[in-house]
């Protein structure tokens, strides 16, 4: 840990910080999917500074209102993993789409299937998701619809775009399921996962949230050296190595705090407030 013995130091950076880019789950929540007063604080002390503030998440646009009246300045989120751009201050309205292309997701699923037995599916739609009968449905969607992975990617189903899918195994260790994936459908796909169970995220190819990050800075004249990035889960860790300064949370996969150049407090320590607060005062110094 740092000198304040909650915060490891990080590289300096070569120029001021213009913008935080941070996680939801496991980053920027507590626990019980709040923001604290604390982390609220934080964020509006960061923009009336000048640095702007992007949720980076896997999350849809429909799980955005946690967060949605604590975002100022452009109102921009960066959801799906990087297959949406949404605007939180025109109702989660999705402005930006990286699609994972339909006969792509085909290719996904049968090679999943064949190396991987006992798989299920879900299609995350950029109106909704829709799933197998075998899928957990970890949050029940009333107007899900549920068949064959095969069926509810077939256009005759629905024309919209596909923005991920979600493969889960009930057996498999999480870390072992997602490189069993990599290794079988990595040529096709970008596969990554956030979840604490054996649930993986499948997005196009070259889709993450570094990338569509990147382009959003690349839009606004930011460098990544310009970037602090918070993250806990493997999801993260392409945002983290992009950004010239990375902070682990303190309850962070270790792949995670290998890749970050700095390491945070818990998200239930408020440590990614820990980590604005000490950057502010070394600014304002």
């Amino acid at each position: 840990m740092g000198e304040d013995g909650r915060v490891t130091a990080a590289p300096k950076h070569p120029r001021a910080p213009r913008l935080i880019a941070t996680d939801l789950d496991g980053t920027l929540l507590r626990d019980d999917k709040t923001v604290s007063d604390r982390t609220v604080a934080a964020l509006a002390a960061a923009e009336a500074a000048g640095i702007e503030v992007f949720f980076v998440t896997g999350r849809p646009a429909r799980w955005m209102d946690v967060v949605s009246a604590h975002v100022h300045g452009h109102g921009l989120a960066i959801c799906a993993n990087g297959a949406a751009v949404v605007d939180l201050h025109a109702g989660r309205k999705i402005i930006e789409v990286r699609p994972l292309d339909r006969p792509v997701a085909l290719e996904v699923v049968r090679t999943l299937r064949a190396a991987v037995p006992g798989t299920s599916f879900a299609v995350e739609l950029t109106t909704g998701i829709n799933y197998e009968p075998a899928y957990p449905p970890f949050f029940l969607d009333p107007g899900a619809t549920v068949a064959v992975a095969e069926k509810l990617l077939h256009e005759e189903h629905s024309t919209a775009p596909v923005l991920k899918l979600l493969a889960h195994h009930a057996e498999l260790a999480p870390d072992a399921f997602l490189a069993l994936a990599r290794e079988a459908a990595g040529r096709h796909a970008s596969i990554t996962r956030s979840s604490p169970t054996a649930l993986l995220e499948i997005s196009g190819p070259g889709v993450s949230k570094a990338s569509t990050l990147a382009m959003c800075c690349a839009e606004r004249g930011i460098s990544a050296d310009e970037v602090v990035a918070f993250g806990d889960m493997p999801n993260d860790i392409e945002m983290l190595t992009w950004a010239g300064t990375s902070y682990a949370m303190g309850n962070a996969h270790p792949d995670v705090i290998a890749a970050a150049s700095g390491r945070t407090v818990a998200n239930t320590e408020d440590g990614v407030a820990v980590v604005i607060e000490r950057m502010l005062a070394e600014r304002g110094a």
